[in-house]
């Protein structure tokens, strides 16, 4: 005899009444999807002070490259990557990765230890780079995933100490090489409505931050040592040669999918830029942030 017939029978003699099961009121409806991870609510964090930073995070003085997508932060990351003390692994896409609380218990116990779910994503993001980190003996991380425009505010939340250098390139430039990349797949005008968010979130980031280091991709390109002089004098450390001839000596291996591993990349050396594109030439949606970062008067 089943459970439920038992509990039935000891409730009818005892109180007259029996359970049945309630009436199924979705039926024939499809049950709610989760949302998927980027309609999620924003992840409740606190910002750590500079007095518990030792406590909070292994990792010190990250450096993030912010830029839109085809600026040329894979050559930028190569680049880094050379010198002895910066180490730049491929594209980590931090903000992809999750850290949920599975039941009450969990979210409880993490709750009272003053940790919301943001705060975890924070301690896991910090650990896988910290490892990559310490497994390349180096002193400081670099990371380039162009998506971090977009969670600005939350990498200097989880690392005041953070530094950033703000990568440009001619907004057209961006949509032309991003269109020449897959032309079926992105024409012109999707590849311009492409970048244009990136290219706008940027600039945000970049006027919101005014501590942190400006370089044009046009400029590498044009006079590698002395940009990459530069970023050392704000990253506090000395200028290395190898960088320029970063094919020798970069710790960042080329990942299909993570960043840029086209021809021109894998010469392990800078190649010339392509030629600026005159004003007429620049897409209407792209003029103001051109126009912001110098290209135009």
């Amino acid at each position: 005899m089943s459970l439920a017939r038992h509990l039935n029978r000891a409730l009818t003699a005892t109180t007259g009444l029996q359970v049945r099961r309630a009436p199924r009121t979705t039926k024939g409806k499809k049950e709610p999807c989760a949302p998927r991870p980027a309609e999620r609510p924003a992840a409740p964090y606190r910002c750590p002070p500079p007095a518990e930073l030792s406590t909070e995070r292994l990792l010190r003085q990250p450096v993030f490259i912010i830029s839109s997508i085809r600026s040329g932060s894979t050559l930028l990351r190569m680049m880094l990557g050379a010198h002895p003390r910066l180490h730049a692994p491929h594209e980590l896409h931090l903000g992809r990765m999750r850290v949920d609380c599975t039941n009450w218990f969990s979210q409880r116990a993490m709750s009272t230890l003053g940790l919301e779910r943001g705060d975890l994503e924070h301690l896991l993001w910090d650990r896988v780079m910290h490892r990559e980190l310490t497994r390349s003996g180096k002193d400081f991380v670099v990371e380039k995933t162009p998506a971090n425009v977009y969670m600005f505010q939350r990498l200097r939340d989880c690392w005041p100490d953070a530094r950033f250098v703000f990568l440009l390139r001619h907004p057209e430039s961006i949509a032309r090489s991003w269109h020449e990349s897959d032309p079926v797949k992105r024409p012109y005008d999707k590849a311009v409505g492409d970048v244009l968010p990136y290219v706008r979130a940027v600039e945000k980031a970049r006027t919101d931050h005014a501590d942190g280091c400006t370089v044009r991709y046009e400029d590498i390109t044009a006079d590698p040592e002395r940009e990459m002089r530069r970023l050392c004098g704000y990253l506090g450390v000395d200028y290395d040669p190898a960088m320029l001839d970063y094919g020798r000596r970069s710790d960042g291996e080329l990942v299909r999918g993570l960043g840029d591993w086209r021809d021109n990349i894998r010469t392990g050396t800078v190649q010339p830029g392509r030629a600026l594109p005159g004003e007429d030439e620049i897409a209407e949606p792209l003029r103001p942030v051109s126009a912001a970062w110098g290209y135009t008067s």
